[in-house]
């Protein structure tokens, strides 16, 4: 069917003509009659098949010419900001011979240019979900003005997590009743249908083709490469096949922007998109590529649909898309309306396993090509840094940057026997419980003479790792003080022998002490700072046999003598 047999308006068929458009294509000539015919639509059609011009050109028709219609607007709904603005540049194209204004609203860029025009009057709203929420919610965007409400690429809007704010949408706008909705997608999923059902006036479906059916028209070859060979691997298909243009696809912006950077030092003039590229560079790339200064790209799924570059004669797939559908987005890039494509895939033993999915999503397997040591090419940038600097310095989904937070996050421990100088001081200062206040009872516990079986009032702080002991007993302490920290230790009635008053005597016999006590032991300074309150009775053990003496055998003087005394002895 040619344009001319459709009811539209003479400017309208003069611009279809200016872009050169002469007969429509399926999707139009089944689309654009119920249209005008006031019915609405839901669309499964490829990307490619001319579902843009499907539903602007009805739009023009009936924002020109229906009275209903008379200073309403129109607004499509899109996905990407690329989508967004390749719908926008088709429509000036298509609407230069007419008094329409379409202008495009998408985050990234400033609200002044995009408040600014709303305030002078728009005729076509193409916008991002996000984007239209704010400037409705700050009162520059009426969304009842809107007449014509045009979803595209529905399913991508959905997997993309726009479906609350669809709705959202939709139930801010005029009711149902007084609009013409239309609904495009690859795939009319659940959720897809859900819309139609809820916002739109019983439809009628329209399917044009299975997304098979575009893979099919596409030569398709697989290669089995080990992840440090794929950019050799590609360097040689790129020699051999010699494409003018072509796309290639990774799995991560890490890989987009390091194999473009790899590209550029082997020669080839390459551009990458990535999702937090700056817009503008984004744009102007997009450009670069349509203008033909750039032949080719690496980009990420952000990019998978929406793009549209006339005569693309390649696809590869770098990485083996996670998701099977986006393998059909991807590929679905080359091969438009009829022509023929080729795609070609490297799997790697990161991502290999899902290739399988991909061969029954698609309902075929892929042939291998033959692959020999002459097809690697030599990778100038071997052994060489690339430089990122939209990627971060993270690897798929930035993992290395999670990873350096959560090493920020844990602090360092020494190894066993080393310690910082400051370390243990500053432990025992800052997690040092406070002391209780001053009664007879703390000062009993603080050097030892708690009951058995008493919970201490104090205790030291967690010895760190590889320092020294803390010790309750030392040379300086008084032989009450001693004493007390024997009984605490081992009971009251403890009565030492002959051979522990001799070892107390001698420093060796106070060193091999040191090294059994625990750390949790009162600190000599307090120990010393609280004595025992005056005139406390001592409870005397009971009276034993005296051992035969060992050792230096005296009886009556220094520190032997003096124990002894003290203990009834």
């Amino acid at each position: 069917m040619k344009f001319g047999e459709l009811q539209l308006d003479e400017a309208i068929l003069r611009g279809i003509e200016a872009v050169g458009f002469e007969e429509c294509t399926p999707v139009q000539e089944e689309a654009i009659p119920r249209v005008l015919e006031g019915r609405d639509v839901m669309v499964q059609s490829q990307t490619g098949t001319g579902k843009t011009a499907a539903f602007l050109l009805p739009a023009y028709q009936l924002l020109l010419h229906n009275e209903k219609f008379r200073g309403a607007t129109a607004i499509v709904i899109a996905p990407t900001r690329e989508l967004a603005v390749q719908i926008k540049e088709e429509s000036d194209m298509l609407a230069e011979p007419l008094p329409i204004r379409t202008e495009v609203f998408h985050g990234g860029v400033g609200y002044e240019h995009q408040q600014r025009a709303l305030s002078e009057g728009v005729d076509i709203i193409v916008g991002t979900p996000g984007r239209i929420l704010d400037l409705n919610q700050s009162g520059h965007m009426d969304l009842r003005t809107n007449a014509i409400i045009i979803i595209d690429e529905a399913d991508r809007l959905l997997d993309m997590g726009f479906y609350p704010d669809l709705r959202k949408m939709l139930r801010r706008m005029r009711p149902k009743e007084e609009r013409v909705n239309m609904l495009f997608s690859a795939t009319l999923g659940t959720k897809a249908r859900n819309i139609a059902w809820e916002h739109m006036n019983d439809p009628v479906e329209i399917e044009v083709a299975p997304e098979r059916i575009t893979v099919d028209t596409v030569k398709q070859e697989l290669y089995h490469v080990a992840s440090s060979d794929k950019l050799s691997l590609l360097l040689g298909i790129l020699e051999r096949d010699k494409p003018r243009t072509a796309i290639i696809f990774t799995n991560t912006k890490r890989a987009a922007e390091e194999v473009s950077g790899r590209l550029a030092m082997n020669g080839f003039p390459t551009e990458f998109i990535i999702g937090d590229l700056p817009q503008r560079k984004r744009l102007a790339i997009i450009r670069r590529l349509k203008a033909g200064e750039a032949e080719f790209l690496v980009a990420t799924d952000v990019a998978a649909r929406g793009l549209h570059i006339d005569n693309l004669e390649m696809v590869i797939n770098y990485d083996v898309p996670e998701d099977p559908e986006a393998y059909v987005h991807r590929i679905g890039r080359t091969a438009r309306a009829g022509e023929s494509g080729k795609a070609i895939m490297l799997a790697c033993e990161r991502y290999v396993f899902g290739l399988e999915s991909v061969e029954s999503f698609i309902n075929q397997k892929i042939p291998v090509g033959e692959s020999s040591p002459d097809l690697y090419g030599q990778d100038a940038s071997k052994g060489k840094r690339i430089h990122l600097e939209h990627a971060g310095g993270g690897g798929g989904r930035d993992r290395d940057r999670d990873r350096d937070r959560d090493r920020s996050r844990r602090s360092p421990r020494p190894r066993s026997g080393e310690r910082s100088r400051s370390e243990p001081r500053e432990v025992r200062r800052d997690e040092r419980p406070r002391p209780k206040p001053h009664t007879a009872g703390a000062q009993a516990s603080a050097h030892g003479s708690a009951g058995h079986g008493q919970p201490r009032s104090r205790r030291a702080p967690e010895r760190p790792r590889g320092s020294a002991p803390v010790t309750a007993a030392r040379s300086g302490d008084t032989l009450e003080q001693r004493l007390a920290y024997y009984r605490q230790k081992y009971g009251e009635d403890f009565q030492p022998t002959d051979e522990m008053l001799a070892n107390i005597d001698g420093d060796g016999g106070r060193d091999r002490k040191r090294k059994r006590r625990r750390s949790g032991r009162p600190k000599p300074e307090a120990s010393r700072a609280t004595s025992a309150p005056t005139g406390e009775s001592k409870p005397k053990p009971k009276s034993k046999p005296e051992p035969e003496p060992k050792g230096d055998g005296k009886k009556g003087g220094g520190i032997l003598g003096a124990l002894r005394n003290l203990l009834g002895g």
